[in-house]
């Protein structure tokens, strides 16, 4: 039968320059799809324990979706896996765009690096031949000019992945772009492939992806195109609207269970940044470093990025593969450069509202600027956030910070500032790696200002808002991630319609209640987790997952494509099995599961006096323990006990 996965891997040895095929076995496809399940698997079971991040031992995956290629939407996700040099644990970034199915067009489910190479070079790939050529001319470039190059070289069909100047510097928080600027940002993994002397990764291949049965995956595929188009009225509305949404959700004490369908219809009006207002004016949006609130940023102040105005610089909309939504758009900006992706909401409040910096073009500018040097753009604001704070307590004097008056809102000195970073020069070195490892040197209560989780800074949605924000945060095996799972995701998930024993939400409830804890929240914070896991074994788009288990056929598209006859309660087992294993990873790797807590300020251990948020406290070691308690690790340390273990098959 056709199957949707190739049945192999490449495996690079960088050291000494050997490539080499390796077959996969159909059962390992069973146990952990491919994706992020596949670079699990791989990665738990050959690297030492203790291996140096970036050092030769280290192994660095670029892993393609189960599903990816076989006629499903919303698979075009790729996943880079690799031990965390920002983290010290399990480390993993997601991007969409076009380079999952080129994997895979290669003839492989995933291409993983191991060594470190003498020279600068990259990998070639055309069907099937494999070889490492010279870099050195590339390297210094940054992403887009090493992309347009290699393109030029190879191609405008071929599939370029590639570190800028920030991985090149084995910045902790640099990533790897694809398509121009699009970045698996997380984790710190451009680090790893800039150590490794590793500049790119070139794909062009032509192999067929197949599918178990292509007129069943076609036919799901229409039943969730006609949820994708579904009409809403709130496509209609202003930009302005959201903010005053936004104001409602905040002042009102009854809130309703979320449908995907309305954040679906946001996305394919505005993006991502639809959100930006309506996430500020009800607490989503964490501000001036963690320490401020709406009143800190008012809709006089946040109406500067109003996802109208944002919008009116989009020129083309654009989708990733397999993407029926097409959230992503290409603007015309000013300045420098005349083009960038637009902004997701994540950039925007990162080098926006956290930094107190109201000027949209410094956004754009900035937003372009670190998509090719390669540098996460929710660390580099944040990190910028913490110098403003040291700065602003005296903790940072003007000499150290190269005479820039690092001061909430000075827009000149933000840029300035994270224009050091990517170059380390100046105060930009001591920040490049981020802002835990910025305060341990420092020192002079630095530690205080900084906001993690087990070194990695959280993405713009605030815990105390959504309490499922913490919980991810912190449980999380690659910790401050916010791309997993949340009360408000548990909702739009509906997995209770698809999967026998979860909890229903009520569809309207009272807002304090989500600060209760209970059996059920833990449950929800679960399941999250292993769909999500699942999802990302399979290449599945989080922004489709949120429409909803029945009207995005994930379970029953793995079963067209593969032949199994999985329930949708084995798939959740096969989650489950993924994200124990990157948690067993983590243990074999020195990690103790509380030190990855997110810092007391975001868990409201001061509450805040003012704003959305004012009063809230999450308990995250209670919550932590309900959720380890769910997976079978032990409720104290979450650590795997062994019997979980065994049941899943991990030796």
């Amino acid at each position: 039968m056709n199957k949707p996965y190739m049945g192999k891997i490449l495996m690079v040895d960088l050291s000494n320059g050997t490539m080499t095929e390796e077959a996969i076995t159909d059962s390992v496809y069973e146990q952990y799809l491919s994706g992020m399940g596949l670079g699990a698997y791989i990665l738990f079971n050959r690297m030492p324990a203790g291996a140096d991040p970036l050092g030769p031992d280290n192994i660095l995956g670029f892993c393609s979706g189960l599903l990816t290629g076989t006629g499903s939407y919303f698979s075009g996700r790729w996943t880079l896996v690799g031990k965390s040099p920002l983290t010290g644990g399990w480390g993993d970034a997601n991007c969409g765009g076009t380079f999952s199915p080129a994997i895979k067009r290669c003839g492989y489910d995933a291409i993983f690096f191991k060594g470190i190479s003498s020279n600068p070079v990259y990998l070639y790939v055309k069907n099937g031949k494999a070889t490492l050529q010279d870099a050195t001319a590339l390297w210094g470039q940054d992403a887009v000019e090493t992309e347009e190059a290699l393109k030029k070289q190879y191609g405008q069909k071929a599939a370029v992945a590639v570190i800028g100047p920030a991985g090149e510097k084995v910045s902790l928080i640099s990533g790897v772009c694809t398509d121009k600027g699009r970045i698996a940002a997380r984790s710190g993994l451009g680090a790893v492939m800039g150590v490794k002397k590793l500049k790119a990764v070139v794909l062009d291949g032509v192999q067929r992806i197949g599918a178990h049965d292509p007129a069943a995956m076609k036919k799901l595929s229409r039943h969730c195109a006609k949820w994708t188009n579904f009409p809403m009225p709130l496509s209609l509305l202003p930009g302005t609207m959201m903010a005053l949404m936004g104001t409602f959700l905040r002042v009102t004490p009854v809130i309703f269970a979320q449908d995907g369908l309305l954040y679906k219809t946001i996305l394919k009006k505005w993006g991502t940044g639809g959100m930006n207002q309506m996430s500020v004016e009800m607490g989503d949006s964490p501000l001036k470093n963690w320490n401020g609130s709406n009143v800190d940023f008012p809709l006089k102040k946040s109406r500067k990025i109003d996802p109208d105005i944002v919008k009116k610089a989009e020129i083309v909309k654009y989708h990733c593969y397999s993407c029926p939504l097409g959230c992503g758009g290409i603007c015309a900006t000013k300045g420098k450069y005349s083009h960038t992706h637009k902004p997701e909401y994540e950039s925007v409040l990162a080098l926006g509202g956290l930094c107190m910096n109201e000027d949209l073009d410094s956004i754009f500018y900035l937003n372009e600027f670190l998509n090719r040097a390669g540098m996460d753009t929710i660390s580099a604001g944040a990190t910028a956030a913490f110098a403003i704070e040291c700065y602003e307590k005296g903790i940072l004097t003007k000499k150290d910070t190269d005479g820039l008056e690092l001061k909430w809102g000075n827009t000149g000195a933000i840029i300035a500032l994270i224009e050091k970073m990517v170059k380390r020069e100046g105060i930009g070195d001591l920040l490049a790696d981020g802002s835990k490892v910025a305060a341990a040197k420092i020192g002079r209560g630095a530690e205080e200002c900084t906001v993690h989780a087990g070194g990695q800074e959280p993405a713009m949605h605030d815990g105390r808002g959504d309490p499922g924000f913490n919980v991810h945060y912190s449980v999380e095996p690659t910790p401050g991630r916010h791309t997993i799972g949340a009360h408000l995701y548990y909702e739009m998930f509906q997995l209770w319609k698809r999967v026998k024993g979860l909890p229903k939400p009520t569809p309207l409830f009272m807002k304090g209640s989500k600060y209760k804890i209970n059996k059920e929240k833990a449950q929800a914070s679960a399941a999250c987790s292993k769909f999500m896991s699942l999802g990302n074994g399979a290449g599945m788009c989080m922004f489709g997952l949120f429409l909803g288990s029945k009207r995005i056929p994930t379970f029953d598209w793995l079963n067209a494509a593969t032949g199994w006859k999985f329930t949708p309660e084995e798939y959740m087992t096969i989650g489950e099995r993924i994200q124990t294993m990157k948690q067993a990873f983590n243990v074999k790797h020195g990690i103790e599961p509380k030190n990855n807590f997110i810092s007391s300020r975001a868990q409201g251990k001061i509450p805040q006096k003012e704003g959305a948020n004012k009063g809230r406290f999450v308990d995250v070691e209670k919550l932590a323990s309900g959720y380890w308690e769910q997976f079978g690790w032990d409720k104290n340390t979450g650590k795997p006990k062994d019997e979980t273990l065994r049941k899943l098959g991990i030796k």
